[in-house]
């Protein structure tokens, strides 16, 4: 059985940051398979590098990413650890409030815990730059399609096919 990790992250205060955390809450409701947890990290970058480390098959990272494209547009991003920086450099301070998803990949790949794979499941945003509660109305309508891209995804990394070279 596969140990699968499905990570909301972002600030709720952010208006579309929030977008992980809505995803999270939508997925509790749900039966998902044994294996399969599912949390809300927010901003706890620092947890999420540890709870990756408890040692997991696969990570599932929900947030927003700016890709380019219209607001609420959904995008599944592989991420490899060759793709990942490497190193912590000596002396190197890593603020545990400030981890962002590139740097708790790069603490968890310098400890020798990156999972089996990292996918991200991603969303435009409209609006995250300034203070506010509730995603915009493009990035609510995209959270039920992104609810069911996850679950796809979860269940595509429950089989070996998912981790074979290539």
């Amino acid at each position: 059985m596969k140990r699968i990790l499905i990570a909301g992250i972002g600030n709720a205060w952010l208006s579309d940051d929030g977008f992980g955390g809505e995803v999270v809450r939508r997925l509790e409701r749900r039966d998902l398979p044994e294996g399969t947890a599912v949390f809300d990290f927010g901003t706890g970058g620092l947890d999420l590098a540890y709870e990756v480390m408890r040692g997991y098959d696969a990570l599932v990272l929900v947030d927003v990413s700016r890709q380019g494209g219209e607001p609420g547009t959904l995008y599944v991003m592989d991420v490899s650890e060759e793709d990942a920086e490497a190193g912590i450099e000596d002396g190197q301070v890593l603020n545990p409030h400030g981890m962002d998803p590139q740097t708790v990949l790069r603490f968890v790949k310098t400890l020798g815990a990156w999972p089996g794979r990292v996918v991200v499941v991603a969303c435009e945003p409209a609006r995250v730059e300034e203070m506010g509660l509730g995603l915009s109305d493009e990035v609510e309508r995209a959270v039920d399609a992104a609810v069911d891209l996850v679950v796809g995804t979860a269940d595509e990394l429950r089989s070996d096919a998912a981790y074979a070279a290539g």
